[in-house]
């Protein structure tokens, strides 16, 4: 909801009052109307995609219809995209837009396999059926919407014409059906519109459970994986040496009356051992919870650990309102893993880090002017932060082309 999005204030269709006489609802009946005279006009091309693909299907085996299919489907796509974002927008609501089916193919075998894609695509269905409803029952509510105020104009008119006073009768109830119905017809149209592709609030209400469950599922299978990295590092790390450590006194307590040198050479080394076991503890407690975030917060821990790199790192921090601790230490850690991954496969020169709200959202961007072309699924980590990013409901995206250069956002919900 952008530009566009403004003309509405925060209300959108549901909310405009149907009995409040006032200089307000003018306003929003005179948006309703341009909003449905630009559905009207896009009925046409809805209608000419429709013909198209269905007279391009029975077709495809000779050039002329496998040319149509190529020039409808993806119009037909862009033109269900522009209607679900002005209903959207009309109701003050987010619209999902899942991706389409992709052939994986390319040059002039994409040409023969993009139909066969689209065919068993149900989402490319849709599309054709939002064609056939735009160009005729949409079409329908739209246009009662535009032509409402003709009705009152054209008793007008009828009056002046005959000279008559029976003809300015009706005015009134004309009025009063154009800013009854104006919004009703219009909210029935955009409901409709996102019903169909799916992005009813029910519909994104399902979805929503669906991947709380799969987060609420990744959670609990990462955080028992965690449990047994800190086993493990615990069992390799601070309990060898502990064990050494009991071995060496025990060993310094026998020699401590026979050969006081050597006992004072295992007490020494034991001294070392109990230094080592600490360093190991410290590191598992690092991993679990860096002190540096209860010290100094999300953004002097991530300055902290942009001065221990090889390579200079810019940062910029704004962060204005307290974060919940959970959400400062999933950012943290997706911070340290996109920095380490610079270092170790980006071959930069430089890289930067971006801290700040966008909105509700806490942002943070990692970027590098290195040679590019990481992914979330490459190996470097970054598909087990996303995975501890979900749940939080947070998002990690990468912008790296080949050559460079590379951006990696993180954003969690955070609210203030």
């Amino acid at each position: 909801m952008t530009d566009l999005g403004t003309m509405w204030g925060e209300r959108g269709l549901r909310r405009i009052p149907l009995l409040r006489f006032d200089e307000a609802g003018l306003r929003d009946r005179a948006r309703i109307w341009l909003l449905e005279l630009a559905h009207v006009l896009l009925a046409v091309p809805c209608l000419v995609l429709f013909v198209l693909i269905v007279t391009g299907w029975p077709t495809t085996t000779v050039l002329v219809g496998l040319l149509l299919l190529h020039l409808a489907v993806p119009a037909a796509a862009q033109l269900g995209r522009a209607h679900r974002y002005l209903a959207g927008t009309a109701l003050r609501q987010p619209v999902e837009v899942p991706g389409y089916k992709s052939s994986g193919s390319t040059g002039l075998a994409a040409v023969w396999a993009r139909p066969w894609t689209w065919l068993q695509d149900p989402r490319r269905w849709l599309d054709l059926a939002f064609t056939a409803f735009a160009s005729t029952g949409g079409l329908a509510l739209s246009a009662a919407v535009v032509c409402l105020p003709a009705l009152a104009i054209t008793h007008l008119v009828l009056a002046l014409v005959f000279q008559t006073f029976w003809w300015l009768l009706p005015i009134s109830l004309d009025l009063v059906l154009w800013w009854l119905l104006t919004p009703l017809l219009s909210m029935v149209r955009a409901v409709t519109t996102l019903a169909m592709y799916g992005n009813s609030l029910a519909a994104q209400l399902e979805r929503r459970v669906a991947a709380v469950s799969e987060s609420r599922a990744e959670s609990i299978d990462h955080s028992a994986a965690e449990i047994r990295r800190i086993e493990r590092d615990l069992h390799d790390g601070a309990q060898a040496r502990i064990v050494s450590l009991g071995m060496n006194i025990g060993l310094a307590e026998e020699l401590l009356k026979r050969d006081p040198e050597a006992a004072a050479a295992l007490l020494a080394e034991a001294r070392k051992a109990t230094t080592e076991a600490l360093e190991d503890l410290r590191g598992v407690v690092r991993s679990i919870h860096p002190p540096v975030l209860a010290d100094r917060g999300l953004g002097g821990a991530v300055e902290a650990l942009a001065v221990q790199l090889s390579l200079p790192v810019t940062t910029s921090v704004d962060l204005p309102r307290k974060i919940p601790a959970p959400v400062e230490t999933a950012v943290y850690f997706a911070v340290a893993e996109a920095l380490a991954n610079v270092v170790k496969h980006a071959q930069a020169q430089r890289a930067w880090v971006r801290l700040g709200f966008s909105g509700s959202q806490l942002r943070a961007e990692i970027g590098d002017d290195g040679e590019g072309g990481a992914a979330v699924s490459g190996g470097t980590g970054l598909a087990g932060v996303a995975q501890r990013l979900r749940a939080f409901d947070g998002t990690l995206s990468i912008d790296s082309p080949a050559g460079g250069p590379t951006l990696v956002v993180v954003e969690v919900p955070c609210a203030s």
